[in-house]
């Protein structure tokens, strides 16, 4: 049974995930200095209160647990965050990932699966994107994780880091069956927001209606959370198996207008949702919608969930059974 380290593994994406390595076989240990996660999205005998920036400390947990590779979630997310405090991004996003390849090269630990982002590509040219597509970041947030694919592409040929980098799009919905969902703080996240809006009655604020699309809404590629977890098994699956690097799109390949999310909300809630424009927030380009023909073809991985309404469901059904504990 393969050993391996999430770190954010108490996060929104990072939980799903330990859920699914340890229905797939896998042995997951989490390390997660829960600034962002939480205690009770991991079982206590698989957490590891520890921060990212402590390289002897993550050097000594991967000796100790016998590490055989490392999925990479412990990063910041926030676009609007990133624009405000671009140093607390470098620093966390970019040094602490240092910090970590430096604790797996001296653990002798050479597999690394990497949460990436398609804030890589910024205002892309062509939609869906494809993966050679250039990177062009508009946001700190974005850079950040363009510097650690560089950073592992210079690993790769030079240390024997094997790495795949995992672009995606809008992580979203819950599995609700597991107590797993969105509990950000802040939460910045469409979907959920727009649930508070239509459970408190307060008016959520829609971010520009100007943007050069169908109905003046930003458009992104929402996909289900625990198809991303899948992305990641079947993406550490092939490292494991000799895989080489690599970069790889996830989505559906279907782009939703923010618009269009509302009315899947009004239509699985049965009842409207407040809400306001606002003006555009910095860093937001006006579509990304993944090209990740790439990743089924070449990974074989495939979306469960494929329409927009079904993914509010789960993340309805956990907001309700959050509610209600």
């Amino acid at each position: 049974m393969s050993r391996i380290l999430v770190t954010g593994g108490a996060g929104y994406i990072g939980s799903h995930t330990v859920h699914l390595l340890i229905q797939s076989g896998y042995d997951p240990v989490v390390a997660d200095n829960l600034s962002r996660g939480h205690r009770h999205n991991v079982d206590a005998k698989r957490l590891r209160v520890l921060d990212l920036a402590d390289t002897d400390g993550l050097e000594q947990l991967m000796r100790s647990e016998g590490v055989q590779a490392v999925i990479h979630f412990a990063a910041f997310m926030a676009v609007g965050e990133s624009v405000r405090e671009p140093e607390l991004y470098f620093s966390n996003n970019v040094g602490g990932s240092l910090s970590l390849f430096t604790a797996m090269q001296r653990a002798g630990v050479n597999r690394l699966v990497f949460s990436s982002t398609a804030a890589y590509y910024g205002n892309p040219e062509r939609v869906p994107i494809p993966e050679d597509a250039p990177a062009a970041p508009v946001s700190p947030y974005g850079e950040s994780k363009v510097i650690v694919e560089k950073i592992l592409r210079w690993l790769d040929q030079y240390r024997g880091l094997r790495g795949i980098s995992l672009r995606y799009f809008n992580a979203s919905g819950a599995d609700p069956e597991a107590g797993l969902g969105e509990e950000h703080d802040p939460e910045t996240h469409l979907i959920p927001l727009l649930l508070r809006a239509v459970a408190t009655g307060q008016p959520i604020t829609i971010f520009g209606n100007d943007y050069a699309t169908p109905d003046g809404t930003c458009i992104r590629d929402y996909i289900h959370v625990s198809d991303l977890a899948g992305a990641h098994i079947v993406a550490l699956e092939s490292l494991l198996a000799g895989g080489p690097s690599g970069a790889f799109n996830v989505g559906t390949g279907k782009g939703q207008s923010v618009l269009a999310v509302l009315r899947a909300v009004e239509e699985v809630t049965g009842r409207k949702v407040p809400h306001t424009i606002g003006p555009r927030r910095a860093g937001d380009p006006p579509s990304l919608v993944a090209d990740s023909t790439k990743l089924r073809r070449t990974l074989g991985w495939e979306p469960r969930y494929t329409e927009i309404r079904d993914i509010v469901a789960t993340a309805w059904e956990f907001q309700r059974k959050n509610r209600a504990s």
